[in-house]
């Protein structure tokens, strides 16, 4: 078998809306798309969240 270590091609980036965390101490987000809820909670600290947009990697 074999497995290349070469250097990845980098994914392109897109504009995407995501769900940033309000807290200043939380890093937490996710994209809009993985949401179910209209206003999410913090997945990680249950505070409220705020849309942004963020350059992402496209998922496919």
């Amino acid at each position: 078998m074999s497995f290349s270590r070469g250097p990845k091609e980098p994914l392109p980036e897109v504009e995407t809306k995501v769900w940033s965390c309000t807290s200043e101490d939380c890093q937490g987000w996710m994209r809009e798309s993985y949401s179910f809820d209209e206003e999410p909670k913090c997945p990680l600290c249950k505070s409220s969240m705020e849309q942004e947009v963020r350059m992402l990697p496209e998922l496919k």
